[in-house]
């Protein structure tokens, strides 16, 4: 990993290798955070109200939006490849995504992104797409969210 990017090291689509797995993160679930994004994008008595919640057959008490639990996912993702020297280009979507456990105040989420594969397109010799599947984790190791992502990397340049 040789260049910089604004004063860090630049990790390149060459850097990634299939089967890789990184293992990171370590996201408190706050009870106000939770209430506060539902109340922005996914206003459901469940994610609004202890007393609706409780009255949940699937939740039981007061549970993360699925997409709050993606934004997790996403600031988790960004704080440690920005840290460790990663810069995406951008994405090509996601594919298969799962909640398999709710989220709740109270939970620590972290994050295992596994390499699936790597592709380079002939009209854009500068990047590459590496695919991931990532796992999300509560604090018990139960996992709650499953997805695969398409990112688009920088390639090395040529010496």
């Amino acid at each position: 990993m040789t260049c910089k990017v604004e004063g860090q090291a630049m990790r390149y689509f060459e850097d990634y290798q299939e089967g890789q797995v990184e293992r990171f993160g370590a996201y408190p679930v706050t009870r106000e955070e939770v209430i506060e994004f539902a109340s922005k994008y996914d206003p459901q008595p469940f994610h609004l109200d202890d007393e609706a919640a409780a009255q949940s057959a699937i939740f039981g008490r007061l549970a993360a939006s699925g997409w709050h639990s993606c934004a997790m996912l996403m600031r988790m993702l960004t704080d440690h490849w920005t840290e460790d020297g990663y810069f995406s280009l951008g994405g090509t979507g996601v594919d298969e995504l799962r909640w398999t456990k709710p989220v709740y105040p109270g939970d620590t989420l972290s994050v295992e992104a596994e390499v699936l594969s790597k592709s380079t397109p002939r009209s854009r010799p500068t990047m590459g797409f590496v695919t991931f599947r990532l796992t999300v984790f509560n604090q018990d190791g139960d996992v709650v969210m499953t997805l695969k992502v398409t990112n688009i990397q920088h390639r090395r340049p040529a010496a």
